[in-house]
């Protein structure tokens, strides 16, 4: 993961929560959440290029359990910023949105709330 994140990456998370680089290598490290799943749903994702820069959107589903053992489940929708370097693409720019509302059939665990959300992605 470090190799593609770029130095001054930062994301912004659904409830306003701002993570560095380091902030998101730290939690991995850390295993603070372990994901069951992490997929983009199909046919939502688009990647449009400007240059040296590639923006990557798409819904994304989230399922997981954080290191105090509380589970969560959500669809989000994301968008990605990549530049092309000297070393190739990184990642410097994400941003999620909060939880979308339940939809039939796609139930998040009881006691998941938005306010739960700072490190589901």
């Amino acid at each position: 993961m470090a190799r593609i994140l770029h130095p001054d990456f930062v994301v912004v998370l659904g409830d306003g929560t701002v993570e560095t680089r380091d902030d998101v290598l730290d939690a991995a490290r850390e295993r603070r959440i372990e994901y069951e799943r992490q997929v983009e749903e199909s046919g939502t994702q688009t990647v449009r290029v400007w240059g040296d820069t590639a923006v990557v959107t798409a819904l994304l589903w989230l399922k997981g359990t954080r290191k105090d053992g509380r589970r969560f489940e959500r669809r989000l929708w994301f968008t990605d910023t990549y530049i092309r370097t000297a070393d190739g693409w990184r990642y410097v720019f994400g941003q999620a949105s909060l939880p979308l509302p339940q939809a039939d059939g796609f139930a998040p665990f009881p006691g998941d709330k938005p306010d739960d959300d700072a490190e589901s992605r």
